[in-house]
């Protein structure tokens, strides 16, 4: 009101004071008409200001479901191609047997024997429920993240759109990495432990064991926070996992980038894809023991394991430090071949989607 004002005598003054000085007289219409030229260029103005925030909203938004739906599709086509060696993984990890690679082709072929082919993916639609939102959620908050945490001399440079990983700096790569697989892991954790008792579950007779089956037991049973058992590990294990994978992955496309001023070839994403889930791997290993022995705890043994580090204390004391590491070669084959097939898909399905713009408006 008070700006509104000031331009109303302003503009009053002028007409009556005319181009020279002079006094000019001026009538209360040519007045309100040139306040409201003024006011017509003002929001002139303001009009393509507004409009480009818009734009930039719904670039953002197409952002957002564009990675959502990569992430989703590539986190289901990772984990189904993986799903015998994770169920391998799972049987070694929450008991005290000895591991070895041998005794694991062992348990693949008894398994196949014994229950039949589709039983190497039992679990696995626990597995989908679970892994699908998991990687949409982690995969376009990674993106998300990395746009708030892009140093400010950096910021509205894009507008929306694809952005080159190449402007964060590596230490807040790793940081965006890391907070988006804790963001992912805390929202979708119960369907993990749900997916752990399925894995270690038998069937009895011709009745099948399912996720809404075992999630019953669970609340019936041990409680509604049982679904929330180990979530502490969990996320520590995962902010190195996620933030060393992501971390690798860019790094290695970024030098790639540098060192032969093009975009990385597709058989060099894979091989980084692989070497980023191998050091993912490596690094979180230990608490996806721990994570695991609190997960199953009370069905394949009465130990109880209430604290993080009771159960790595316990695992260490009756398996030796071999103990946190059970396993972990089985992982050093599953995981780098899951987080290349996980990586690449999502950058091929991304990419279709903004090249099609098959959700742009």
């Amino acid at each position: 009101m008070l700006v509104d004002s000031i331009l109303i005598w302003e503009i009053f003054y002028r007409e009556r004071a005319g181009p020279a000085g002079g006094v000019v007289m001026t009538t209360p219409t040519r007045c309100v008409n040139n306040m409201a030229g003024e006011s017509q260029a003002r929001l002139g103005q303001a009009q393509p200001v507004q409009q480009a925030m818009g734009n930039n909203r719904e670039d953002t938004m197409t952002q957002v479901v564009n990675s959502f739906v990569a992430g989703a599709v590539a986190g289901a086509v990772a984990k189904t191609t993986i799903a015998p060696l994770d169920r391998t993984k799972i049987h070694f990890q929450v008991t005290d047997r000895r591991y070895r690679f041998s005794k694991a082709l062992t348990f693949l072929q008894r398994t196949y024997t014994n229950d039949g082919f589709s039983t190497l993916w039992r679990g696995n639609s626990a597995t989908l429920v679970r892994v699908v939102p998991y990687a949409a959620i982690q995969f376009a908050s990674y993106e998300q993240y990395k746009m708030l945490l892009k140093p400010s001399s950096q910021q509205g440079g894009g507008g929306g759109g694809q952005k080159d990983d190449s402007v964060l700096p590596p230490v807040r790569r790793f940081l965006a990495g890391s907070f988006a697989g804790m963001t992912a892991t805390t929202l979708t954790y119960p369907l993990d432990m749900i997916r752990a008792r399925m894995a270690i579950t038998k069937s009895e007779g011709n009745k099948r064991v399912s996720l809404l089956s075992i999630s019953r037991i669970i609340v019936k049973n041990e409680g509604l926070f049982t679904l929330y058992r180990g979530l502490l590990p969990t996320v520590l294990g995962v902010l190195p996992y996620a933030g060393c994978s992501f971390f690798t992955y860019e790094t290695l496309k970024d030098k790639y980038r540098q060192h032969y001023n093009e975009p990385p070839s597709p058989l060099f994403k894979i091989v980084a894809g692989a070497f980023a889930g191998l050091m993912g791997q490596t690094t979180s290993y230990p608490l996806d023991i721990v994570r695991r022995r609190m997960q199953t705890e009370g069905v394949l043994t009465q130990v109880k394991y209430p604290t993080i580090g009771q159960t790595a204390l316990y695992v260490i004391r009756t398996e030796g430090l071999r103990g946190i590491y059970k396993g972990v070669t089985m992982n050093w084959i599953k995981g780098p071949l899951s987080v290349t097939i996980s990586f690449n898909t999502y950058e091929y399905i991304k990419h279709f989607l903004e090249k099609y713009k098959v959700f742009e408006r």
